[in-house]
């Protein structure tokens, strides 16, 4: 079976970034003129329009060094059949997506993962990286490291303001060594770190105290919808006499968004994940053409959600998007490639002027 697809969205600056079709163009060193923040902007728009991906994760392994609640995955896979820097690259050049995510599985178990950013980055002229990571690989030097080989965000998966997050991702010591990381960026100009939540009935309650934490730590949050796809469990959907709580909490949040501009999750994001909580799911899916997943062999899945071998692009789209009827999902990556023009370009000129 494959790997869920990631939850993270590409990943977000601090404060005065700009939001573009999938992520945040942002400010500052990496990327520092208005013209490079509008070339970025207007390529994603013309990705949107002429039907190319928005986003492809490069999913590099399926191994995992975590057992997460929420997820199928955990643990080594014997045998794993790995393409090389130079293919991964070769792939994203033809591909030319908006964003390309190294996940997995855990990424960081790849010692290549710096040269598969730098391929990405320069022969696979990709104009966004991101590395998907649960962060108990990722210490200041391979952050640095990275960052140098051409990663603009790490999205960080952190599901609970305290140690709970040990229990839910299954590693002992995961947040107060993401806490630890953090402080140890502390003379970073811009920590290239946004958080990635998975948003479940456990956790709700906690959504505005990680949005706090994350203005406190002086990094960004995104919010991803829990799927009961991955492993059949429906104990972690939010249930629906609780929804008004949720609308409440999604409320506060958009909120803090307007004052703080440290969520990447919009208004029409939150409500399409009231809507699937309250539905079960959420129809037309976009898989295969919004986004899709290049497995660890450079082989092609519609999603990390429903396996794949498929050689090319073309082939892909030829014979899963006619019969896709799956609805049972709404991950940040599915929602934010699937928003409307007119909501893309609302978000993107709320957050360029404030």
């Amino acid at each position: 079976m494959h790997p869920p697809q990631a939850t993270g969205n590409r990943s977000l600056p601090a404060a005065g970034g700009i939001e573009t079709i999938h992520g945040i163009v942002k400010k500052g060193d990496a990327m520092p003129t208005v013209h490079r923040t509008l070339s970025m902007a207007g390529k994603g728009i013309r990705n949107y329009l002429e039907h190319r991906p928005l986003s492809v994760s490069f999913e590099v392994t399926y191994a995992c060094n975590a057992r997460c609640k929420h997820c199928h995955l955990g643990g080594p896979v014997p045998g794993e059949k790995h393409a090389s820097a130079e293919q991964y690259a070769e792939l994203c050049r033809e591909i030319k997506p908006f964003v390309a995510q190294i996940s997995g599985g855990e990424p960081l178990l790849r010692r290549d993962i710096e040269e598969i950013a730098r391929a990405l980055a320069t022969r696979g002229k990709a104009a966004m990286i991101v590395v998907t990571t649960n962060a108990a690989l990722l210490t200041k030097d391979r952050y640095l490291r990275l960052r140098e080989a051409g990663v603009d965000e790490f999205s960080v998966s952190l599901d609970y303001p305290d140690d709970r997050h040990d229990a839910f991702r299954g590693i002992p010591g995961l947040f107060r060594k993401i806490e630890g990381l953090i402080q140890e960026l502390h003379e970073e100009k811009r920590k290239a770190i946004t958080f990635s939540c998975v948003v479940q009935r456990d956790n709700f309650l906690d959504l505005p105290a990680l949005a706090r934490l994350a203005i406190e730590w002086d990094v960004r949050i995104n919010f991803s919808t829990y799927t009961w796809l991955r492993t059949k469990d429906m104990d972690y959907m939010v249930p629906k006499d609780r929804l008004d709580d949720l609308r409440s909490i999604t409320g506060h949040l958009l909120e803090i968004r307007r004052k703080h501009n440290n969520v990447f999750a919009s208004e029409y994001v939150f409500n399409r994940m009231i809507e699937f909580f309250e539905n079960g799911g959420i129809p037309d899916c976009r898989a295969g053409e919004r986004f899709f997943i290049v497995n660890p062999d450079a082989t092609l899945s519609p999603c990390g959600l429903i396996p794949g071998r498929y050689k090319t692009r073309k082939e892909l789209r030829a014979d899963f998007m006619p019969r896709n009827t799956c609805t049972e999902c709404n991950t940040s990556i599915r929602a934010n490639c699937e928003k409307p023009l007119w909501f893309q370009f609302k978000d993107n000129i709320k957050n360029l002027f404030g």
